[in-house]
C-alpha cells in the first residue's frame, strides 16, 4: 500500500478542471487516511459546482485507484464548510507600504491599460511597485506585459510574483490554461483573491497597484473589506452611460472608507497624426464635472492614441516601450498626481483627531 505522502505526490499531478495548478496547490486535499479497508481522501470544496466536485472525485479515484498496491476501495469525503472567522477589519499586506486600487464602473473604458501603463510610470518614481490583475473574469495585464508562463507554488506552496519591466505582478492569467472561461460562484473568487493577498511573497513593496474588475461586485468588495486601500483610483471615458457607473465606484471607494485620489478620463480625445486636428469621438469634459461633482481631483486626460494599443499588443506598454513618447510622459505627470494625492491623504489619516470639548 503507498503511504499518505505518496498519494498525496499523485494527486499533485492532477489539475483543477481548466487551471494549470493541481488540486493539492489549490488547498482541495484536506486529508488521507490509509487502512486495511481502504483509502480515504478527505476533500475541502472549493466551488459550489456539483458537476465540477463530481468531475474531481472521479479523477481522484481513478487516480490513486490505479497506484501500484492500491486493490482496496477508495473512498471520498468532503470536508465540512469551515465557519466564518469573525470579521477583523482590513489587514495589511506585510511588507506592502500602500495599496492602490484601480477600478471602473463598466467594462470597455480602457482600466486595464490605464493600471498598467500607470504602474509602470510610478515604478520610474518610488523604486518598488507591484502590480496585481484582480479582474478575474477578464485579466488581462498578463497578455499587456507579455507573460506567458504559468504560476507554481514554491516553497511552503507560497506563489512568487513573475517580475517585468520593474514590475511584480500577478495576474489571473497566470492560472487559467488558454482559453478557459472563469465560471465561479463567490466563495471560490474569495479563496483566489485570499490567495493573491495572503499566499504571495511580494517582497517589500512601495506601492502595489490592483487592478480592480468592473463594476461593484463581490470580488470588489472582498478586496476592499481585505486590505487597507490608501486610494481608490476611477477610470472612465466621456460617454454619459460610462459616467453613470462612476457615481457608483466613487461610492463604492466611500463606503469602505478608502479615499478616492482622483478620476482618469480615457479616450478623452484623438489628434490626428496626418493634419494634427483634435477631435472627441465619445464627447469630452464628462470625468471633470464628475470629479468636481464629488470634490476629488481630474487627474489626467489620456487620448486615444493607436501606439497605446499596439504597443500592449505586442506585450510591451507604451510606458516601457518608448518612455519618451507623448503618451508615456503623460502617464508619468497622472503618476506624479497620484503620488502627491497619496501622501497627502496617508498625512491626513496620520493627524490625530483632537478631543471633544467638555
Amino acid at each position: 500500500m503507498p503511504s499518505p505522502a505518496e498519494i498525496l505526490d499523485r494527486l499533485r499531478q492532477i489539475p483543477y478542471p481548466g487551471f494549470s495548478r493541481d488540486l493539492v496547490s489549490f488547498g482541495l486535499v484536506k486529508d488521507i487516511e490509509v487502512a486495511s479497508d481502504g483509502v480515504t481522501v478527505m476533500l475541502a470544496p472549493s466551488t459550489a459546482n456539483e458537476d465540477v466536485l463530481q468531475q474531481i472525485e472521479r479523477e481522484v479515484i481513478a487516480a490513486v485507484g490505479s497506484m501500484p498496491g492500491v486493490s482496496i476501495p477508495v473512498r471520498i469525503m468532503r470536508a465540512p464548510a469551515p465557519q466564518p472567522a469573525a470579521r477583523r477589519g482590513p489587514q495589511a499586506i506585510p511588507d506592502v507600504q500602500n495599496v492602490i486600487a484601480v477600478a471602473s464602473g463598466k467594462g470597455g473604458v480602457g482600466k486595464s491599460t490605464v493600471a498598467t501603463n500607470l504602474a509602470l510610470a510610478l515604478s520610474s518614481l518610488v523604486p518598488r511597485v507591484g502590480l496585481l490583475d484582480a479582474d478575474v473574469y477578464g485579466p488581462s495585464v498578463a497578455l499587456m506585459l507579455g507573460i506567458d508562463e504559468k504560476l507554481r507554488a514554491g516553497a511552503g506552496g507560497r506563489l512568487t510574483p513573475i517580475e517585468r519591466h520593474g514590475l511584480r505582478v500577478m495576474s489571473m492569467g497566470m492560472f487559467l490554461t488558454d482559453d478557459t472561461p472563469v465560471i465561479w460562484r463567490g466563495p471560490m473568487l474569495t479563496k483566489l483573491i485570499t490567495e493573491f493577498l495572503r499566499n504571495t511573497d511580494w517582497g517589500d513593496l512601495d506601492l502595489l497597484v490592483m487592478d480592480l474588475p468592473p463594476g461593484t461586485g463581490d470580488v470588489q468588495l472582498t478586496l476592499t473589506q481585505q486590505v487597507p486601500i490608501a486610494g481608490g483610483i476611477i477610470v472612465t471615458t466621456p460617454q454619459d452611460v460610462a459616467l453613470a457607473d462612476v457615481r457608483r465606484g466613487i461610492q463604492m471607494f466611500q463606503q469602505m472608507q478608502a479615499p478616492v485620489l482622483g478620476v482618469i478620463e480615457n479616450m478623452s480625445f484623438h489628434v490626428c497624426s496626418g493634419c494634427g486636428e483634435r477631435s472627441e469621438p465619445f464627447g469630452h469634459g464628462g470625468a471633470r464635472r464628475m470629479a468636481t461633482e464629488f470634490g476629488v481631483p481630474l487627474l489626467g486626460e489620456v487620448p486615444l492614441v493607436r501606439a497605446v494599443r499596439e504597443a500592449a499588443d505586442r506585450g510591451t506598454p507604451i510606458v516601457a516601450a518608448d518612455p519618451s513618447h507623448p503618451q508615456s510622459r503623460a502617464f508619468g505627470e497622472i503618476a506624479e498626481r497620484v503620488l502627491v494625492r497619496l501622501r497627502e491623504t496617508v498625512a491626513a489619516r496620520a493627524v490625530p483627531t483632537a478631543p471633544a470639548s467638555s
